[in-house]
């Protein structure tokens, strides 16, 4: 059986990983990660938890500068993603990728209405380009204009279909004239896109926002799409695969804009629960699916290093747990090992289910809230970014979730431990003979 899955399952999930699209949208979500760290900051000042500095910020009057920054940032991930996306596809085929990038926001732009309806004026406010689709509206769209204008721009530099200039030309120059003709057709479709559908009074941002991601950011932020979430991303990483890297290269986008549309009901005044906002967002799963590591596997690391008997386990807790309190975990997954361990397949996958569910039910009953778009780096130790980002509640959700982790290991790991310790002694005997 492990055969079978070495040999066959394992190289169709890494060509799966190694597609172009793939790591055009990993790549090109990442690459926000900057933005929404340092917005986070600024909304974090803006919104700081003690009163009386809050107060302070507000009669100084830095509170709407902090809040220019968090806009500024947040406000453009759309068009910062649309622009790496077609970056990082053209990478991957291995093409000059600047003007990819380059093309794909072009083509962005033309696909966005640049007026605006305003209630009790009858004509239109031309020349505006509303933030909403520059930020959480238009990220879905910008996951498909970006890869579609980069394979369109890669195709034609791979296929030779483009204005070459003699070697004497500089690099920069002859990129310039090599994008020209696949610019101009890319251009020029983005164009009669924006035509058709102008005549029917619409934008293709607003019918990818209205047709594929609204159901997307209803469907991943449901009780089974997390759960779904969880299961996939532990279940790949079993096998040996980067779960994460998937589940954030396919779904990254859609949980972003649930976090960014959650922030939006918070400045808006309003009360954010379940009825209006999402629970599932980019940071519920880092705060809470992916603490120390994908598995949760804290709770091994608890019993390598207050319970185990075999000296290999006592060993790796005592290496692993400081990348574990900074939430990275591979000496864990492949040092017990976990991948490809038929032993540990149930709890590995189990755990994090049960640790998503209670956490969904937990902020669908209002226990915990639910979270706006203060997005910690994802290497920030557990309870510290609880704290941060939702207060002493989220922060006692994730103790909730570390105990969840320990009894749920335990036995399995145990198991593990005894098997360990008699191969030891084993071993040890048959050098003492």
């Amino acid at each position: 059986m492990k055969e079978i899955i070495k040999k066959r399952v394992v190289p169709a999930m890494n060509k799966f990983i190694a597609s172009p699209s793939l790591i055009a949208v990993k790549d090109g979500m990442i690459a926000t990660m900057a933005l929404t760290i340092v917005g986070s900051i600024f909304l974090l000042l803006a919104k700081f938890p003690y009163e009386p500095i809050a107060d302070w910020f507000l009669k100084m009057d830095i509170t709407p500068v902090f809040m220019q920054v968090n806009k500024a940032t947040f406000d453009i991930l759309g068009l910062v993603s649309v622009f790496s996306i077609g970056y990082y596809y053209a990478k991957a085929k291995k093409v000059e990728a600047l003007s990819s990038g380059i093309l794909s926001l072009v083509s962005y732009l033309i696909l966005i209405e640049q007026s605006v309806k305003i209630e009790d004026y009858s004509g239109l406010v031309s020349n505006i380009i509303p933030t909403s689709y520059l930020g959480s509206k238009g990220m879905v769209a910008a996951i498909i204009i970006g890869l579609s204008a980069g394979k369109v721009y890669s195709y034609f530099n791979l296929k030779g279909f483009t204005i070459k200039m003699p070697e004497s030309v500089p690099k920069e120059v002859s990129n310039s004239f090599a994008a020209i003709i696949p610019g101009a057709l890319i251009i020029s479709i983005s164009a009669l896109l924006y035509g058709i559908l102008r005549a029917y009074d619409t934008s293709f941002i607003d019918i990818i926002y209205k047709v594929i991601q609204t159901p997307l950011q209803y469907l991943t932020s449901s009780f089974w799409g997390a759960i779904g979430m969880a299961f996939i991303t532990s279940f790949l990483w079993w096998f040996g695969v980067h779960g994460g890297s998937i589940v954030s290269g396919v779904l990254g986008g859609v949980l972003t804009a649930n976090m960014l549309t959650n922030q939006a009901i918070i400045d808006a005044g309003q009360v954010l629960n379940s009825t209006k906002g999402h629970i599932v967002t980019y940071n519920f799963r880092t705060l809470l699916l992916n603490i120390t590591g994908s598995g949760i596997t804290i709770g091994i690391v608890l019993y390598f290093l207050f319970f185990a008997k075999s000296e290999q386990f006592k060993k790796l807790g005592k290496l692993s747990i400081g990348s574990t309190i900074f939430n990275i975990n591979e000496p864990v997954l492949f040092g017990t090992p976990i991948v490809l361990n038929p032993l540990m397949l149930i709890p590995f996958v189990g755990v994090p289910v049960v640790s998503v569910a209670v956490s969904y039910i937990a902020m669908d009953l209002g226990l915990v809230p639910l979270l706006g778009a203060i997005n910690p780096p994802w290497t920030t130790p557990v309870i510290i970014s609880g704290l941060i980002t939702g207060g002493y509640r989220v922060a006692l959700l994730q103790i909730v979730l570390i105990a969840i982790s320990f009894f749920g290991y335990f036995p399995f790991i145990r198991k593990l431990d005894l098997i360990n310790l008699e191969q030891e002694q084993a071993s040890k005997n048959k050098i003492e003979n």
